[in-house]
């Protein structure tokens, strides 16, 4: 199994269920993790990544981590720094569309926003609310482009999209596609060589549908076309996610690996979860397993069944601690004062 891993984690694109694996299969296997200065849960973002961000590491004696995956602004100089040279790195995308209408909902308090009642109200004249020079400016226009390293405000000439796709590609082993979750999961699991409960997960940070509304076509095309650069993003790495799939497993097997997962997650949420799946907050009545609100949106978690035997309480556990707590657990664990 592949225990280097670089995973850039895109805001709103499932990104959040993608760490809880990685987290579990770092705690596992006993890996170092590169956190954030302090044990905080960004890389100073919305900065550049630098090394100098990661606890431990100095330049002096640079210290090589196993996983990074706490939310950065990538920069792969910089990144290299931290984690050894054979790492494997990837991320996940999601339709520009969604992440539109999610990030709207999530960081309604950021400057673009919060003048506004509606997400077709701020389509509708975007530059009247949208400050390119704004320090949050990220969360409303081409946010994975963001996170990529590049300018969210770059200009669309075919060159300058296809410097960047390149840019991404001679960066990531592979990107996945969240629309595609458990494709993508097995996708991940034939490129780290891991087994199929690695890569089980449920899912994590999702938000209450009460919030959700479908978006009528004309302000579909509005998003498309004022996130540009990530749509030129998604179109191009959604052909080649398929690709790779063809030409690395096939469809039929694609189809038999996804149902074994499927069924596996189905016995583990039988085995785990108090009723058939994710609750409201109000509803969670262990207060360590309630993810943090943010915005307007509701984020759901788990309740766990009581009565299980040790182990398998811990599987269960594990499988439904939120971001926050998980990444703070496993900070407390890799930095814990050496007994004398």
């Amino acid at each position: 199994p592949k225990t280097d891993i670089v995973f850039l984690k895109v805001h709103k694109s499932a990104s959040s269920t993608v760490m809880n694996i990685l987290f579990r299969f770092g705690e596992t296997h006993n890996l170092t993790f590169a956190f954030p200065l302090g044990g905080g849960n960004q890389l100073y973002y919305p900065h550049h990544f630098l090394a100098r961000f990661v606890q431990g590491f100095s330049p002096q004696s640079p210290h090589q981590f196993n996983i990074l995956c706490h939310h950065m602004r990538f920069l792969q100089p910089e990144v290299q720094k931290v984690v050894p040279h054979s790492a494997v790195y990837f991320s996940i995308l999601r339709n520009p569309v969604q992440l539109m209408e999610s990030s709207f909902v999530y960081y309604k308090g950021a400057s673009a926003f919060s003048r506004v009642r509606s997400l077709e109200e701020f389509l509708s004249q975007p530059y009247r609310y949208y400050n390119p020079a704004s320090g949050d400016r990220h969360y409303a226009r081409n946010l994975m482009t963001f996170d990529f390293g590049f300018n969210p405000d770059g200009e669309v000439s075919p060159e300058r999209v296809q410097l960047m796709l390149k840019a991404i590609e001679a960066s990531f082993d592979v990107l996945l596609i969240s629309e595609y979750f458990d494709e993508s999961m097995v996708l991940l699991k034939e490129m780290l060589c891991w087994d199929l409960d690695s890569v089980v997960s449920f899912p994590l940070n999702s938000r209450d549908s009460s919030t959700k509304s479908p978006l009528p076509d004309n302000v579909v095309e509005k998003i498309k076309a004022w996130n540009r650069l990530d749509w030129e993003i998604y179109t191009h790495f959604n052909r080649t996610f398929w690709e790779r799939i063809e030409r690395d497993i096939g469809r039929e097997r694609m189809r038999r690996e996804v149902k074994a997962l499927r069924e596996r997650q189905a016995e583990l949420a039988r085995t785990c979860l108090q009723g058939t799946g994710s609750v409201a907050p109000k509803d969670i009545k262990d207060s360590s397993l309630r993810p943090l609100q943010h915005g307007g949106a509701r984020i759901l978690g788990y309740n766990l069944k009581q009565g299980l035997d040790q182990e398998l309480e811990r599987t269960c556990r594990r499988l439904v601690t939120p971001e926050l707590q998980y990444s703070s657990i496993l900070y407390k664990k890799q930095f814990a004062p050496k007994s004398p």
